[in-house]
């Protein structure tokens, strides 16, 4: 975190809205930077719209800010909520960079992307012989991350059956080693992230009602990229300087037409969405006005005059689709489940919630 970064939040935090972005990536300040030149005086792109990687001026990510500000000094839970690619571990950084633990250790473990059977050895760590394979001692993240912070990714994906030692260390500060009786102490922030809506994994018995209650301290919800269309503009530059001088060319121009059409485009991807389509466009671009392919963007509209059925008739409809190719399997390796990226108990509880027999397929 830049000196830039920390004066902007914790000595200025009264000062975010009206001049909230300072500094840049720490790892980038010593790169070569691309020369673009706006086509009109709106679109700026300049260092005074970047925090720490944190790009723009829309009034849903001042408020987002503001919020950042005001809790990052303390020790408090902190629970990110939002669309995937809308730069949810951006914002946990900042609430590690501006808090005093910033000098400390920030670790992060993706709760989706490590199988549930190793994910309490990687967060707890465990003794030399505790299972098969364990050939030594591994210190865990928790501890790794003592006196610091420590970013749960996607949160919701933890196993219901480790969320009780969870909960014990964010209660007690306190856990046990796979294979050890000695009781660790530890002291560490948490700041949590998820895509998935916990109320509802809550209601559905896959996600335990305290643990969501402890999480839920201070939640900050991070909007997605179509509420900050205003943003669009200078991500693109801020995406295009940065990828144009790690590539060595000389972008200059951005035409006015193709931010029109970026502006325009919802972006279900989110920023992540948006940074892979301008890297692709830097790549096509021979010369200094960038070449973006905005013919390749696929615009969800209906028909004028067409009745946009509700999300519920969108989902049943999904569902049917999916089990239909599944030949009415639920889980399993052919399931409808696995094609459409949902646990088997969470797709048996939305067909009993809209109606879906199987015997009915």
């Amino acid at each position: 975190m830049t000196e830039a970064c920390e004066y902007a939040f914790v000595d200025h935090a009264a000062n975010l809205v009206e001049n909230p972005f300072y500094g840049s990536f720490p790892e980038e300040e010593n790169q070569q930077e691309a020369s673009l030149e706006p086509q009109h005086e709106g679109q700026r792109h300049d260092r005074e719209y970047n925090l720490c990687g944190i790009v723009g001026h829309s009034s849903a990510l001042k408020r987002v800010l503001r919020n950042v500000a005001t809790v990052a000094p303390t020790d408090s839970t902190v629970l990110i909520l939002g669309e995937t690619g809308t730069g949810k571990e951006l914002v946990a950084r900042a609430i590690h960079g501006l808090g005093h633990r910033r000098s400390r250790s920030f670790v992060k473990v993706n709760c989706a992307a490590i199988p549930s059977g190793l994910l309490e050895s990687e967060l707890f760590g465990h003794e030399k012989g505790a299972f098969t394979g364990a050939l030594a001692r591994k210190i865990g993240r928790f501890d790794l991350a003592h006196e610091g912070t420590l970013l749960l990714d996607e949160i919701g994906d933890v196993p219901l059956e480790l969320q009780p030692k969870l909960l014990r260390v964010l209660q007690e500060q306190e856990f046990e080693r796979l294979g050890s009786l000695q009781t660790v102490r530890v002291n560490t922030r948490l700041v949590a992230a998820t895509s998935r809506d916990l109320s509802q994994l809550v209601e559905e018995g896959e996600f335990r009602s305290d643990l969501f209650y402890r999480l839920n301290v201070f939640p900050l919800r991070v909007p997605p990229l179509r509420e900050r269309v205003e943003d669009i503009p200078l991500l693109v530059h801020y995406f295009v300087e940065k990828l144009a001088g790690r590539m060595k060319k000389h972008i200059e121009v951005i035409p006015e037409e193709c931010l029109e059409a970026l502006t325009r485009y919802p972006w279900p991807g989110n920023i992540r969405e948006l940074q892979n389509f301008v890297e692709r466009s830097v790549i096509l671009t021979p010369g200094r006005v960038l070449q973006a392919p905005v013919s390749e963007l696929q615009y969800a509209t209906a028909p004028a005059g067409t009745r946009l059925i509700t999300l519920e008739e969108a989902e049943r409809a999904h569902i049917l689709e999916a089990l239909r190719r599944s030949n009415g399997l639920v889980g399993g390796a052919k399931g409808a489940a696995l094609r459409l990226g949902v646990r088997r108990t969470t797709l048996a509880y939305k067909m009993k919630k809209l109606g879906i027999s199987r015997q009915r397929l």
